[in-house]
């Protein structure tokens, strides 16, 4: 791969993800940007060209801080610094992958040394590496919570703090923070969503035109790095010197009263929560008008900050479609515009986002200016997608029961509207795992209470003190102890075993038969599927969807951690036919076959929605009972949601949680709060006996 980073100034449309970088580049306060998109999209590739047109920094010389000549940190490790010397170099873009550690992200202790010799012996983090320079963090919604926390802290307070046993460090660490999703893959939690300044949605051109143009420059890119790189060499130049001098002017530019009423009405007739966005708004307006040369922020500076600043603070579940509606904008802005704050009429004005921020021939190129022909290409005006049953009747089988089960075709219906979703009661895999962090089920984890404390394997990083002292204790007359302290060997540590939660994979397999239709069940249903998946978001469990109906089952969605995808899917189910109960179980065993091979620690938890009926197929009871034993033979968690209604019922889904292995609910007792009212009904009559005695 070549040293030689694509040209920002080559990138193909892109518009919004461009100047929310530039912004950033002109005042680090704003927060950073969230890139949301499909893959293909140059997301890496605009962020690793942004590095190549920051300014050089100046740095203490072996400083593993980065600490400024002329402003040391205080509290550097490394420190205190004199003030002689200094060395320049390029600002870095240090890259966080999805699978690091605490410690590579904050830095690490030597514990052993800080016990047995008193050396406070610090190894620096990426944080540290990343000081005035940018952080990119890519699949950021696929880093555990507790790394996403301390990475936005950090941002947040422009300092890294470790604290280890007594033993305290503390440095500046000061960023440009960008974070790039694939909302397919599972989205962020909104109060982490809060924490990046700005967002942007970007998605690939389906122009031709653009597309031509982007793999265009790409071969050309990848045939002779450095000769295309020269090519824009005048244009990065001049990208570099505006943002030299929009960083200079920031401090002149003056907010005025009418301005921040503009971003607080706006912010409240959005209902955004708390006040983080009017800040990040006043600050992404001021860095607009810097952009732009000017002075004075303008109604269009506001305008185009909201567009980047609010759309993901709007989000009120996960199943909410992040956006901004620019009409009630627009409306919001004129009733409580200043008369002091027309639009710019300055051909470099940033608010209608038609000033390109690559240089003066609008991105030096042919098709305006370029997607990373890397990622794919996209033009601001390109149009887009936004995204067991008996053999006779039974006692109480209806008209629309016997139709089902006569009916030689599938006798699909139209979907039905999901009831509204409810607060879920916990389901949880029996056990201890060692899964990726979530909320579910007990694991053993990094985070959490500690249970117990055993010899370290590898590296030691959490240390159970009192384990350590009660190991150390017998050995010190042997040791010499001369009456102060304690000797403490390298064969006393010992490491403190914790528990906490993990996320699961919960595989939803529904019945989409014609019996669940035709009692008009459906609807509930899909509110109870629909609660649970809520439930899935917020303790971050992988999720998929099987159904059956007719005459086989499908893997309506295969196991991802977008919740929202399977919603969606849930919400166009479409109904009706035989019920093949054994085809549902059999595909859903193996789907966690396939995943248990891609992921063999997260444990499964199998959410059977159905009513118990099995008519599809030959022997359809007996080839059910057969599927479901599969599951109970391997232990897979298993919970049958009993969707049976009326007053006469069969009991069939209490008989399918036998033969798994697992429990049963009804509909009714899946609501959390279905507990609450029983324990209160008991309060109650408890006490009205007491009464009565």
């Amino acid at each position: 791969m070549s040293n030689t980073p694509y040209p920002f100034t080559a990138l193909v449309g892109q518009d919004d993800l461009r100047l929310a970088l530039l912004l950033n580049a002109v005042s680090p306060a704003v927060g950073g940007v969230l890139v949301r998109g499909e893959k293909g999209t140059a997301k890496s590739t605009a962020v690793r060209a942004l590095s190549a047109l920051l300014p050089a920094v100046d740095v203490v010389p072996g400083c593993r801080f980065s600490c400024d000549p002329l402003a040391p940190d205080a509290q550097c490790p490394d420190g205190p610094h004199d003030a002689a010397g200094s060395d320049r170099r390029d600002a870095r873009m240090v890259e966080l992958p999805v699978g690091a550690s605490e410690d590579r992200l904050v830095g690490a202790l030597d514990i052993e040394r800080a016990l047995a010799e008193g050396v406070k012996a610090f190894e620096p983090g990426l944080l540290a590496e990343a000081h005035r320079g940018i952080l990119y963090v890519d699949e950021v919604n696929l880093l555990h919570d507790h790394l996403v926390d301390l990475l936005l802290d950090a941002a947040a307070m422009g300092a890294s703090y470790v604290e280890r046993e007594g033993v305290s460090v503390r440095h500046a660490a000061r960023f440009l923070l960008v974070g790039t999703m694939n909302p397919e893959e599972g989205e962020l939690r909104p109060q982490l969503l809060d924490r990046f300044g700005l967002t942007v949605e970007v998605s690939a051109s389906r122009e031709p035109d653009h597309r031509v143009e982007v793999v265009r420059r790409r071969l050309a890119y990848d045939a002779d790095p450095a000769g295309f790189a020269a090519r824009w060499a005048e244009e990065e130049q001049a990208v570099r010197a505006r943002i030299a001098a929009a960083r200079a002017l920031l401090p002149s530019v003056r907010l005025g009263d009418g301005v921040l009423r503009q971003i607080a009405a706006t912010c409240a007739a959005f209902e955004v929560d708390g006040m983080r966005a009017d800040i990040v708004m006043a600050r992404t307006a001021t860095a607009l008008a810097a952009w732009a040369g000017r002075e004075d922020v303008t109604a269009e500076d506001v305008r185009q900050a909201a567009l980047l600043a609010l759309p993901h603070r709007r989000r009120r579940n996960p199943f909410d479609a992040p956006g901004l509606d620019e009409d009630k904008l627009d409306q919001t802005l004129e009733e409580f515009g200043p008369g002091d704050a027309q639009p710019s009429d300055s051909p470099d004005g940033e608010g209608n986002g038609d000033d390109d921020p690559d240089g003066p021939d609008g991105g030096g190129g042919p098709g305006g200016g370029g997607q990373s022909p890397e990622d794919g290409g996209q033009s601001p005006d390109a149009s887009g997608p936004d995204l067991p049953s008996p053999a006779g009747p039974a006692p109480e089988e209806s008209p629309q029961d016997r139709e089902e089960r006569s009916a030689p075709g599938t006798g699909e219906q139209r979907p039905a509207a999901a009831a509204e979703p409810f607060r879920a009661k916990l389901l949880s895999v029996p056990g201890t795992g060692a899964g990726a962090a979530g909320r579910r089920s007990r694991a053993r984890t990094e985070q959490g209470r500690t249970t117990g404390a055993r010899r370290p394997q590898g590296a030691l990083t959490k240390l159970h003190l009192a384990a350590t002292v009660q190991a150390a204790a017998p050995h010190q007359r042997a040791r010499g102890r001369s009456g102060r302290g304690l000797v403490v060997r390298r064969d006393d540590l010992r490491q403190a075993v914790r528990e906490g939660r993990e996320g699961n994979l919960v595989l939803f397999v529904v019945d989409a038969s014609g019996s669940m239709a035709a009692r008009q069940r459906m609807s509930a249903v899909k509110g109870a599927v629909l609660s649970l998946l809520l439930d899935a978001y917020q303790r971050r469990d992988k999720v998929g969807l099987v159904t059956f109906r007719g005459a086989d089952a499908e893997v309506a969605l295969p196991p991802t951690s977008s919740v929202e995808a399977a919603a969606v899917r849930l919400e166009a189910l479409p109904t009706g036919g035989r019920t093949p109960l054994a085809a549902g179980l059999l595909k859903a065993h193996e789907v966690l076959r396939v995943e248990r091979l891609r992921d063999p620690v997260r444990r499964p938890l199998v959410v059977v929605v159905t009513d118990g009926r099995a008519t599809g197929g030959s022997e359809p009871v007996a080839r059910a009972a057969r599927a479901a034993g599969l599951f109970a033979a391997e232990s897979i968690a298993t919970v049958t949601v009993d969707c049976e209604s009326g007053p006469v019922r069969l009991g069939l889904a209490g008989q399918l949680a036998q033969n798994l292995g697992g429990s049963v609910v009804t509909l009714d007792e899946l609501r959390a709060d279905a507990i609450a009212g029983l324990v209160k009904d008991v309060q109650n009559m408890n006490r009205g006996e007491r009464r009565a005695a």
